[in-house]
């Protein structure tokens, strides 16, 4: 490389995985190996606000209200950006349609893919609609009667938002109602999901136009369900890689991993989440910047698959740039 990658670093944001998406982020500025990159932090607080500065010493060059004609400018200036924003307005294709106006390349899915995965309704309809499988569900707005026409237990779900905020498992009709009054605080629209039986396996893909999926890992929890607490908690699950399941049933998931990735126009990656019950396989939730710790479940499953996290980090900023290059090429 005859020249140091410029790279912005997007962190933190307005939702409530603000702080997870910081740990993220500090994992992936350590991952940078300086004599490859030049990095500079773009940190957006939760009131909104841009912070712009280095990577060198952490120092704020500047804050910004947003929307601002300064910050395609700034982000125009880097050779890639990489978001690691998680939750909406960072995850839901409202960034990603920033970058697209600056013209840089970016980590991760494009517009239409972040919003559709984003909103668990419409995938689950496209899913759906494109015959994979998927857990079942229906949709209530705000101020809908409150219905369940899949017995108990349910989980009850804002449909656009991430990291099991604001979920709950809903075991009797009389817990229903507190349930979709603590999801609706998030999200004026709420699924009501049956419940699966099996296993909880996640499964990481990378790639552009020919994507590859990680070996599958198994989600063990110490609570009753994957809550908030079970995923950042230390020791409230432990990942199990490879899979406890049947050859036939992990190619199956690998099989639809991709599947579910191309579907969706994802690119650069995403963890496809799934339930598995002897041979069955279902499709529960795809996202598009999942954790991005050394420690989080994508990259250790593509630890195990043999693509350590400097590794999964450069690949990941190659792929952005490949992308953009290739629609470049594309007359509009």
């Amino acid at each position: 490389m005859s020249k140091r990658v410029r790279v912005a670093v997007l962190l933190g944001g307005r939702s409530s995985e603000h702080e997870i998406s910081l740990e993220s982020a500090r994992s992936v500025l350590q991952a940078l190996d300086p004599e490859r990159y030049d990095v500079a932090t773009v940190a957006i607080r939760r009131d909104g606000r841009w912070e712009l500065g280095t990577g060198d010493d952490g120092s704020v060059a500047e804050t910004l209200p947003v929307p601002t004609d300064k910050v395609p400018a700034t982000l125009g200036e880097v050779d890639v950006v990489f978001p690691v924003l998680h939750g909406p307005f960072g995850e839901d294709g409202t960034v990603q349609g920033l970058l697209e106006l600056a013209g840089v390349p970016y980590v991760g899915a494009g517009v239409l893919g972040s919003a559709l995965a984003m909103d668990k309704d419409v995938f689950k309809a496209v899913m759906r609609d494109r015959g994979i499988p998927v857990t079942r569900n229906i949709t209530i707005r705000k101020g809908g009667k409150p219905q369940n026409p899949f017995g108990f237990p349910v989980f009850v779900k804002p449909a656009r938002l991430g990291s099991s905020v604001g979920i709950s498992k809903v075991s009797s009709p009389d817990e229903l109602p507190a349930a979709l009054d603590a999801a609706f605080e998030h999200d004026p629209l709420v699924i009501v999901e049956a419940m699966a039986h099996g296993l909880e396996l996640e499964c990481s893909v990378i790639g552009n136009s020919h994507p590859e999926a990680s070996q599958p890992g198994e989600i063990v929890l110490r609570s009753d369900w994957y809550d908030y607490e079970a995923k950042y908690t230390p020791g409230g699950m432990e990942l199990v890689v490879p899979a406890r399941i049947s050859d036939p049933a992990r190619a199956r998931v690998q099989a639809l991993a991709v599947e579910t990735f191309v579907r969706v126009g994802c690119s650069g990656l995403a963890r496809v989440d799934f339930f598995v019950d002897g041979d069955e396989v279902l499709v529960n939730e795809l996202n598009t910047m999942p954790g991005f710790t050394p420690t989080s479940v994508y990259a250790k499953l593509w630890q195990a698959s043999g693509l350590p996290y400097p590794d999964l980090v450069d690949r990941l900023c190659e792929l952005a740039v490949a992308r953009l290059e290739r629609e470049r090429a594309y007359r509009f």
